[in-house]
């Protein structure tokens, strides 16, 4: 079972535990907020690994003209059915859809979480493509250098590896792929609501 087989199935418990789970993410939601400021008005933004939706359609709700893309197809249709009004539609962000500089702005919200340090520069360096000059990228990823297993993800069976990060790895790959970092903040986790590991934010414009 590979990482799409594994969203296919997931899909539904996914939307289910996680498609309101902003409502109790306050520095989620301040980063969101300060990112809808600085993108409004300036053209498309992807989310890229939407999963159900629900980072689109907050920051649809901000004011920003958003679309979404995801790898599992039952995910897109979870995302379709919660979110209507907004686009989603199939892709691979490590091969977009997209034309280049076409986008003022991409989020991914923990949508590196099964690349390995060595794929990384690809994937960011595809986000960099699709990015107008000053275009801005807005990252949440799990800080460290391990890899966790899981085969069962709320109840449905997967193979995934969730691939932890180094902050100042990311930092460099990202500067290695044409963006300026701007800013990150790393927080604990949330007691009780979330997997218990560090998180990172991370800001970064297209140069």
């Amino acid at each position: 079972m590979d990482v799409r087989e594994s969203y296919d199935s997931a899909a539904d418990a996914y939307a289910s535990h996680l498609a309101a789970e902003l409502d109790r993410k306050p520095l989620d939601r301040h980063l969101l907020n300060r990112f809808a400021e600085a993108v409004r008005g300036g053209g498309l933004v992807a989310d890229l690994g939407c999963g159900p939706g629900h980072v689109a359609k907050y920051l649809q709700d901000h004011g920003v003209s958003v679309f979404g893309i995801d790898l599992s197809s039952e995910m897109i249709r979870c995302a379709t059915s919660l979110n209507p009004g907004i686009e989603f539609k199939v892709g691979d962000m490590r091969a977009l859809d997209v034309p280049a500089a076409s986008l003022a702005g991409v989020v991914a919200f923990y949508a590196i979480v099964h690349f390995t340090a060595a794929e990384l520069g690809a994937v960011l360096a595809e986000m960099r493509r699709v990015l107008i000059p000053g275009g801005l990228a807005l990252l949440a990823f799990h800080v460290g250098e391990q890899v966790v297993h899981v085969e069962d993800l709320f109840g449905a069976p997967v193979s995934l590896d969730f691939v932890f990060h180094s902050t100042p790895v990311v930092i460099e790959t990202l500067s290695a792929a044409g963006f300026a970092v701007i800013e990150w903040t790393e927080r604990e986790p949330y007691e009780g609501m979330e997997y218990q590991s560090r998180r990172c934010y991370l800001l970064a414009r297209a140069v």
